[in-house]
């Protein structure tokens, strides 16, 4: 079985756990090393069941208490090679932490197997993970921070049992919303952030190849509402004779969390 827990989910810092039997792993450190361990305290997972940390990519909504973590807990940090160059070049990763290249094949951590999947973000070397039970049979998904959902996405993220998806803004909020142009049209490209609509293309597919759980991700406070993302989801596989709480699970990440950890 497995722990599944979004820390923190914005634009101002994002962070899950996921675990099993008293260790597991961080995904992202987007926020400070104190608010990490306080909201670990606070869904009852002791700061040392964390065993390492898993980056998506290296923008500082995902890394910020990154350093002052993996000092304080002396575990290794695993991203793409790319992801781990920049920070480097940063100066956020030194030779007193023990970073490690995530490739195809995966990394177990603690019983559990991590295997990572491209995404389409602009940043260094993004990417995704699949997160695989002890059991074999319990498996999760964590794709956030992707302009457009690839086939290498669909693929690696069909068959979980939970969904960790971004949704991140409403594309007319966008558009009439106060960001600078050059902004707006970053967030739109294929390289930017996925919208409401297209995670909710996302889901229906994901529905019919039978998964049954999901938790929308990474909503902007700026060009989005909880409300907006989740009622943009459950109308869209309304309309494909999907309901909610008979044929799937859905709930909407907070931005600082407010609940108990999902297990699968």
């Amino acid at each position: 079985m497995i722990r599944f827990c979004p820390l923190f989910s914005s634009s101002s810092g994002n962070s899950v756990y996921i675990g099993e039997n008293n260790a597991g792993i961080l995904v992202d450190v987007g926020r400070s090393a104190k608010q990490i361990r306080e909201m670990l305290d606070s869904v009852g997972v002791e700061e040392n069941a964390v065993k390492a940390v898993f980056l998506t990519h290296e923008h500082s909504d995902h890394i910020n208490g990154l350093s002052v973590f993996l000092k304080r807990n002396n575990i290794p940090v695993y991203a793409a090679p790319g992801t781990l160059l920049a920070l480097r070049k940063k100066g956020v990763l030194t030779d007193c932490h023990k970073d490690i290249t995530v490739d195809d094949s995966g990394v177990e951590i603690n019983g559990m197997l991590v295997k990572p999947f491209r995404t389409s973000h602009d940043c260094a070397d993004g990417r995704g993970y699949v997160v695989t039970g002890s059991d074999g049979g319990s498996k999760v998904a964590i794709a956030t921070d992707t302009g457009i959902v690839t086939q290498e996405i669909m693929n690696a993220i069909t068959g979980c049992n939970l969904v960790y998806l971004e949704s991140n803004h409403d594309v007319n909020m966008l558009k009439t919303g106060p960001y600078y142009y050059d902004l707006k049209k970053r967030i739109l490209s294929d390289k930017g952030h996925l919208s409401n609509d297209a995670c909710a293309s996302v889901l229906r597919s994901l529905v019919n190849k039978g998964t049954t759980q999901f938790v929308l991700a990474h909503l902007s406070m700026e060009n989005n509402t909880p409300e907006l993302a989740y009622e943009t989801s459950t109308c869209a596989l309304s309309e494909m004779g999907a309901l909610i709480n008979r044929d799937y699970l859905l709930k909407v990440a907070d931005a600082e969390n407010k609940s108990k950890p999902i297990l699968i």
